[in-house]
């Protein structure tokens, strides 16, 4: 009797605590932006517990959800990465419940899509899942992904990525009917896309104070930026990503080129080692950096899609050589006005580093026919900046000095017959 009596006590308390942790999650999804709203609106997948267990030679994952969830595996080369992809989930565990450990040095989970969201494990060596399945939750309430994983040589794993077969589906948003576009764009008006950069399962930098991720400040920055300068007369701004989605850099590039965008600017928000430096600075690209901040930024910006779990495509070195002759060429000198007209906006007006015009190869500035900048709005490591980076008067005033830059560029332009 005693013994049923501490079973069924048991049973009640894992329904308490699933209970708990599923209320818990619906608040923190109340509290989501809007721009969440068209997600939810699909019932996404909740995934509301997660937990790690293991060491360096076999390491065990799960994660529970309300639901039956479907997936699928992949594995990735250089470096060795699993990948889990799942539908449209919102994840509403701790982060730490999921901190990397065992043969796991970085986990990452998000959304993909509208209708996506991913795991992406990035291991410390060659790895296999020896399981990989759902069970239901014996209380009947819910199910749970459990993924085993174990060490393996290179060979096998070598083996594993040859042999599997699988599409990203994210590529798909590089057709042309899911690009976003300009609204009302008429003939003669000068297109600018707005790039948030990050997004979805790339959280970009973590602010130093608050913990707010750079993919929702840029999100923010870059509404108020396509907001105003769509109230300029000849002028039609639209965004790259609307809403908390992954984008990978070349998608960013075709969206923009794809569009007939006359300007790129991308927004980014990092973070630094020294956490004294704060300000704005404007970064165009270049074969060669201008110092080393510039690279290892550059560096960072450029590994947005492994976080993401993509597979790497090198370009054939000429194909390579020509895309870049092609941007310095035609479109660098433009790009390097536009950096030089935002600076001159930002003139006693924004806070910006020594140098504050710099360079490096952004894979995301390299459309050929677009010019294009990179500006980091400021330094989420910096518990000054970071203030600034999320009070909305910045932000309005920003996107008012940003504005007058581009028109001073246009003008220019124009009168040289552009």
């Amino acid at each position: 009797m005693f013994k049923r009596a501490r079973i069924a006590a048991k049973s009640a308390a894992r329904r308490s605590t699933f209970a708990r942790r599923v209320l818990a999650a619906l608040l923190v999804a109340s509290l989501l932006p809007a721009a969440a709203s068209s997600v939810e609106a699909r019932d996404p997948l909740l995934a509301y517990g997660a937990r790690i267990v293991g060491d360096d030679a076999r390491t065990r994952i799960v994660i529970d959800f309300d639901r039956e969830p479907r997936f699928s595996v992949h594995y990735i080369a250089n470096p060795e990465r699993i990948v889990v992809d799942l539908p449209a989930t919102a994840f509403g565990f701790p982060a730490k419940d999921l901190a990397a450990r065992g043969l796991f040095k970085d986990i990452r989970y998000g959304k993909m899509d509208e209708e996506s969201a991913r795991i992406v494990l990035t291991t410390a060596g060659p790895v296999k899942l020896a399981l990989a399945k759902v069970q239901a939750d014996e209380t009947g309430n819910g199910h749970r992904l459990v993924l085993d994983a174990e060490m393996i040589d290179k060979k096998a794993f070598a083996e594993l990525v040859k042999t599997q077969s699988w599409s990203d589906r994210t590529e798909a948003a590089q057709t042309t009917s899911a690009i976003p576009a300009p609204q009302k764009a008429a003939p003669g008006d000068f297109v600018i896309a707005v790039d948030a950069g990050h997004g979805g399962i790339d959280t970009g930098a973590i602010g130093v104070d608050t913990k707010t991720e750079e993919k929702q400040v840029t999100l923010a920055f870059a509404k108020a930026l396509t907001e105003r300068l769509n109230k300029e007369p000849g002028i039609k701004a639209f965004l790259t990503r609307e809403d908390d989605e992954f984008l990978s850099l070349s998608q960013r590039v075709l969206i923009a080129r794809q569009n007939h965008a006359g300007l790129f600017i991308s927004l980014h928000a990092d973070t630094l080692k020294q956490k004294d430096i704060r300000g704005a600075t404007v970064y165009t690209i270049s074969d060669k950096a201008s110092d080393k901040l510039a690279a290892d930024l550059a560096e960072r910006e450029n590994l947005s899609d492994q976080i993401a779990g993509k597979e790497t495509v090198a370009e054939p070195p000429e194909v390579a050589d020509i895309l870049l002759d092609l941007t310095r060429r035609e479109t660098q000198a433009f790009s390097i006005s536009l950096a030089e007209s935002v600076l001159n906006s930002f003139k006693d007006q924004v806070g910006t580093i020594n140098n504050p015009h710099r360079h490096a190869g952004f894979r995301v500035l390299q459309a050929p026919d677009v010019p294009s900048i990179l500006l980091e709005i400021g330094f989420l490591s910096n518990a000054e900046d970071e203030k600034l980076l999320l009070d909305e008067a910045w932000r309005g005033k920003i996107a008012g000095l940003l504005t007058d830059a581009v028109k001073r560029y246009r003008a220019a332009v124009m009168a040289n017959g552009g």
